[in-house]
């Protein structure tokens, strides 16, 4: 949601409540409006002559352009206020998720002090508001009680004029009572009108956020159509063998996942180079292990493979599907779901992999044994048993990473991408792990700094930084590709 410039959740819990309370509010008057403005506008003219109406109308449009003035800072400045509270609700949902990390780095003053830097920022935009609103709320009384003496003034330009003069004293009270209650009464009309500059205000601050909202998620489904339009066709004349652009020679063969051609990646919020012109075939059989320094491009060369992020220049091809049968990404940071602990096992569940094959307890149970967590099966108190902790809480960072590589076992896929997922683990413990996995059938495309993964690689893809990299074959010292050197 970067587009947004601030949380989504945000826009669609609370902006588009306040959109719809504040626009109901509005919708009887706006529908009312029209008709008794003509009613009475036909009730004035008839009483006042052309004076009354013009009158009136003149003074509304002054109000108008009047208010309209005002009005224009607060819509600005409502947006802002908007941004900074959801700005600051999220520092404090931060600071309450990751409290103990955070104690660990003794980040407590620091924390505070950036949550209260962002307070004050919110309580400034806040004053600055109420500042520019007063001025409206000045501007909308004074319409209110000039209006009434205007109503006095359409009156008495007729009566003394001589417009009344051959009516008796009781006839002119009469009338005036009439033509006073017909003007007040139109001018109490616009009135209300002018009154809902205050709630207009807030709602084009709503609507400017929600279309913002709207504009990025209609964006991001017109992209995905596109792709999965384009990954349909590309997987449909592949399948069958229609594709006219690529010879014999050139056809990919079935064991390939992925394919990238001169494929060149940036950081998107900075322009960051960090892959220039990569050509690489990954096939099954052919492990491959990613290293590098920190900060030159190995998650986000992940990103790109899973169709996360997009390359900058270069095609990117997986030519297989997610899940068993096919490729299962597990990230630097493990991932559980809310449930029990056959439901982290076997997650994504069933329906989303429909090929998993059975969830019977005897493979699970084996599995976990195989990443060393049986003692898990005890603490849970069974497969099935419903847990109300958060696993995050109960588990160490090595119990997380072995109950991730329990769900890459039972899901079994043909493709492995795992990003560090044994950096909280011992040597000992990865080269069980890891032993697992080839013994099952994976190929592996990894990533990690330890030299003890490389016995579990066939080739070695050294990012440098700066867009340099190289290729290399384990067996031999050799560099068969490389870009630039390192």
């Amino acid at each position: 949601m970067s587009g947004c410039g601030c949380l989504g959740d945000q826009r669609i819990s609370q902006d588009v409540e306040r959109f719809c309370r504040q626009l109901s509010s509005m919708a009887s008057k706006l529908i009312i409006s029209p008709f008794t403005l003509a009613y009475y506008t036909y009730q004035c003219f008839h009483s006042t002559g052309w004076l009354g109406p013009v009158s009136i109308f003149g003074y509304f449009v002054i109000g108008t352009v009047v208010n309209k003035m005002l009005m224009s800072p607060i819509v600005s400045k409502l947006v802002q206020q908007e941004k900074l509270e959801g700005d600051f609700r999220f520092k404090h949902m931060q600071i309450r998720v990751n409290a103990e990390p955070a104690a660990f780095y003794r980040a407590g003053r620091v924390e505070h002090m950036r949550t209260d830097r962002r307070l004050q920022s919110l309580l400034q935009t806040q004053r600055e508001l109420m500042g520019k609103e007063l001025w409206l709320y000045i501007g909308i009384n004074t319409f209110d009680y000039l209006g009434s003496i205007l109503s006095y003034v359409v009156i008495a330009i007729p009566i003394f004029s001589g417009v009344y003069g051959d009516l008796t004293p009781t006839e002119l009270s009469s009338l005036v009572s009439k033509n006073a209650f017909v003007s007040i009464y139109l001018i109490s009309c616009f009135s209300q009108l002018i009154d809902l500059s205050t709630t207009v205000s807030d709602v084009a601050g709503y609507t400017h956020r929600i279309g913002e909202l709207q504009e990025t998620l209609l964006n991001l489904s017109r992209q995905w159509k596109d792709h999965y339009l384009e990954a349909k066709t590309s997987w449909d004349l592949d399948k069958w063998g229609l594709d006219s652009s690529r010879s014999e020679e050139e056809m990919v063969p079935e064991d390939t996942a992925f394919l990238l051609e001169r494929v060149t990646l940036a950081v998107p919020s900075s322009g960051k180079l960090l892959i220039k012109d990569l050509n690489l075939k990954i096939s099954q059989g052919n492990n491959l292990l990613i290293v590098g320094n920190t900060g030159t491009g190995k998650t986000s060369f992940l990103r790109v493979l899973s169709g996360l992020w997009e390359s900058t220049q270069g095609s990117v091809s997986m030519l297989t599907c997610f899940g068993p049968h096919g490729v299962v990404f597990l990230p630097q940071r493990p991932f559980f779901t809310d449930g029990t602990l056959r439901e982290q096992v076997i997650y994504p569940l069933k329906e989303i992999y429909p090929l998993s094959g059975s969830a019977d307890d005897e493979r699970i149970l084996r599995f976990l044994e195989l990443a060393g967590l049986s003692d898990l099966l005890a603490r849970t108190g069974g497969l099935d048993q419903q847990v109300d902790w958060n696993w995050y809480d109960i588990l160490s960072p090595g119990e997380m990473q072995r109950l991730s590589f329990t769900r890459l076992f039972y899901l079994q896929p043909r493709y492995a991408v795992l990003d560090e997922a044994t950096s909280a683990l011992t040597e000992e413990v990865e080269h069980e792990l890891y032993h697992t996995c080839i013994h099952l059938g994976m190929t592996l495309i990894s990533v990690g700094h330890r030299t003890s993964l490389e016995r579990f690689h066939s080739w070695i893809l050294r990012l440098c930084g700066g867009g340099r990299w190289e290729l290399t074959k384990n067996e031999s010292t050799k560099c068969l590709l490389a870009n630039k050197g390192c």
